[in-house]
């Protein structure tokens, strides 16, 4: 089975003599050291990231939605707002129990159409 080898023996010690170097054992001091090396390591990585990555893509963002939004209220103010009175859009088969019965809980009159068309802006 292999183990009959003379020199099985001697080999087998030089093998687990150089396994267990990497698991040397030390003291709670040492460990204790190197987690601390450790985290600060971490930490720097992670401060790297969050200032050189993650805020200039928060920004990077940020800048990209308000010109969209401001091209978004430039074309509404030269073409004005589509009504499409689909059947399938703003189905009424009861009053809302609120208001005059039409206008939903949180009715935006720029944003929300009713049943026959948006509401003429008064401002």
């Amino acid at each position: 089975l292999g183990i009959t080898h003379p020199g099985y023996y001697s080999n087998m010690a030089a093998y687990l003599r150089l396994v267990r170097i990497p698991f040397r054992r030390m003291s709670y001091a040492q460990h204790a050291a190197e987690e601390i090396d450790h985290a600060a390591a971490a930490t720097s990585t992670w401060k790297k990231i969050s200032l050189f990555v993650a805020i200039p893509a928060v920004l990077i963002c940020t800048y990209n939605a308000v010109v969209k939004e401001k091209e978004h209220e430039r074309h509404l103010e030269e073409h004005g707002r589509h009504f499409a009175p689909w059947p399938h859009l703003r189905v009424r088969t009861k009053p809302f129990p609120w208001g005059d019965g039409n206008h939903s809980l949180f009715h935006n009159s720029h944003a929300n159409a009713l049943p026959d068309g948006y509401e003429e802006a008064e401002h």
